[in-house]
Order: structure tokens, then sequence, then C-alpha cells
């Protein structure tokens, strides 16, 4: 039982050191030899726990799923709903893209990884289900499951700009257009809904959420890691 506690609270190290690597001085320039001489132990030691830097992303990204779709949800303004909430998450991702290297690169390597594509994917896949039940009343779970897959190919096509890529705001809305089109919503509240969130301070939001989300993720950790070395420490 003690070895067990020692490994969570291993694995928590690292996490809570690559995590903060990560979105400190990016998913590229970050590795296991790195995150290992910051916590005093060998690159074999980290790849026992985490095999590759993607295993280490994924947790990142299950972090993110839940925190980014709340912190939606609170920037809305007016009670607008979820519906808002759900074209602002990907319109303030792509603020972020375009004026955080850092951020774009955390989002970038989280859709071209299979495991953490697949945690966003799923959990797209799920709040889509609820979201559109309306509109798609007669979609099975597996039908949802082939739309994320198109969605989440918009996604990354929206936050992996070039030197050639179309203004911002062009993107938003060929974007939104596309998925909200795919989820059957009706015309009018396509317009309404991308409208109202190009009137939104976006690219204010994106930083708050990156601000904010750094901040989280190193919150998290830290209280995860006192919780296991009392328990350690408690011997039970």
């Amino acid at each position: 039982m003690a070895r067990k506690k020692q490994i969570n609270v291993t694995k928590a190290q690292i996490v809570r050191v690559a995590t903060s690597r990560f979105m400190e001085v990016g998913y590229s320039s970050t590795t296991c030899k790195s995150i290992g001489d910051a916590l005093g132990i060998s690159t074999g030691h980290i790849t026992f726990y985490y095999p590759t830097k993607e295993h280490m992303l994924a947790v990142l990204v299950e972090m993110l799923c839940d925190f980014q779709w709340k912190m939606m949800n609170r920037m809305v303004d007016g009670g607008t709903g979820e519906l808002t909430a759900f074209c602002l998450e990907l319109t303030a991702m792509a603020a972020i893209c375009e004026e955080n290297q850092i951020g774009k690169e955390f989002y970038i390597s989280a859709y071209t990884h299979p495991m953490p594509l697949e945690i966003i994917r799923r959990n797209d896949a799920a709040r889509a289900e609820k979201l559109f039940a309306d509109q798609c009343s007669g979609w099975t779970a597996e039908r949802f499951t082939e739309a994320e897959n198109l969605v989440s190919g918009i996604e990354y096509a929206i936050l992996m700009t070039t030197g050639d890529s179309p203004p911002l705001p062009v993107r938003i809305r060929g974007a939104l257009e596309q998925i909200l089109l795919i989820y059957e919503v009706p015309e009018e509240i396509r317009k309404r809904e991308i409208q109202r969130v190009l009137e939104l301070d976006y690219r204010g939001i994106g930083k708050t959420i990156l601000n904010e989300f750094t901040q989280y993720i190193k919150e998290v950790n830290e209280q995860t890691l006192d919780d296991l070395l009392n328990l350690l420490k408690g011997g039970y």
C-alpha cells in the first residue's frame, strides 16, 4: 500500500512539472530529460510512469476540457446560453493561437497527437449530444461521434494559421458556420450566434482563459500533490 501511494506521489510530481513547463516554455521545448532534471530523477524514471510526453499532454488536455467549458459559460453575458458558449469556445481558442505562440503550440499539439485528440473528441461529442439534442433528435451516439471527427478537423484548421490565413473574424465566421450546419442548427440561429460572439471581446477573453488555466493547473497540481503527501505521511 505504501509503495502504491509513493507511485502516485511520483506521478503527481511529474505531472506538476511537465504541465507547468508545457505552459511556460512550450510543449516542443519540454523534454523528458528537462522534467527529470527538475525533479532530480532520471529520464528512465520519468518514462516508467509516462512513456512519452504525449501521455503527460493528455493529462493536461483532460484538465482543460472541463475547465474551459465552465469558463465559457461564465464569460457569456446576459444569460444567452450554452450555444453562445459553444461558439465562444472555438473563437477564444482561435484568438489565443493568433496572439500567443506557446498557447498555440499547446492547442495544436493537442489536436495533432492521438491521445489528447481522442480526449477532445470524446468530451466534445458527449457535450454536443446534449447541446444539440433538439436539432439532432434522431441522431445516435455513434453519429455524434462521427460528426465530432469532422468538427475537430474544422477546429484544427482555424487554429493552425499561416501567413496567408484570412483575418481572424473571417476564419471564425466560416468555421462556426460549418460546425453549426453539421449539427443542423437553423440558418437564422447560426447567423445570430456567430454575430453575437464576434461582437464580444474574444481576444481579451482568450487571454483571460489562458492566464486562468495556467493558474488553475498549478493550484490543482499542488493540491493533488499535497493530498497525496499527507496520505503517505498518515500511513493509510
